[in-house]
């Protein structure tokens, strides 16, 4: 593929647009119209895996992204797409509801380990490759006080398993196996090898 001077990221989540520019990944945004709803693209089907949900889902953003970059008649460029879930077992915890589904979420687990699950997606020339990272996070016991005051401070809203690593809560995190970046949204790794794949030039 010829090389290409940027990307579109199709996400709303600061983070993976910080990790993006942490590579050296120069990127613009290529968000949803008012009138598409994006939020019915991540609603769980009965009896899917937390690997099959998160990968159906990540693939349902990119297509619709590539529709949007054809409608809207944008210069040609690899499109990003990503989606994060947190999971205990075969339980999906994505985005809580409100505050009570919040504290919900956090107390299921407080003094255990879960495994997020991110899935990363480009699309360039045509052509769509796609990965997944899965890595596992362990909390320490939670006391209800100090899950209740996180909830309080609207960190948990917008964000799969109702908490964010880089936040406050990363004092519950006893241990970490796999990649940080992958729990925060945008694994790396992974997302500079499909980068290089997509002629896009990542890092120093």
């Amino acid at each position: 593929m010829r090389r290409a001077s940027f990307v579109y990221l199709a996400s709303q989540s600061p983070r993976r647009r910080q990790l993006l520019e942490q590579i050296g990944v120069r990127h613009e945004l290529l968000l949803a119209a008012a009138d598409e709803d994006v939020e019915s693209l991540e609603a769980v089907r009965s009896g899917e895996l937390p690997g099959a949900y998160v990968e159906r889902v990540t693939r349902a953003k990119l297509k619709a992204a590539v529709a949007r970059l054809a409608t809207r008649r944008l210069p040609a460029a690899p499109i990003v797409c990503a989606d994060t879930t947190v999971a205990l077992g075969r339980l999906i915890l994505g985005k809580p509801a409100d505050a009570a589904d919040a504290v919900r979420i956090l107390t299921l687990l407080a003094g255990r380990t879960h495994r997020v699950v991110t899935a990363v997606a480009l699309a360039a020339s045509g052509r769509v490759r796609l990965a997944v990272n899965t890595s596992r996070v362990r909390f320490a016991p939670i006391a209800r006080d100090r899950i209740e005051r996180y909830v309080a401070s609207g960190e948990p809203f917008g964000k799969a398993g109702a908490y964010a690593i880089q936040s406050a809560a990363a004092a519950w995190v006893e241990r970490i196996e796999g990649s940080y970046t992958g729990i925060m949204g945008l694994p790396l790794h992974e997302t500079a090898a499909l980068l290089e794949w997509a002629g896009v030039d990542v890092g120093p």
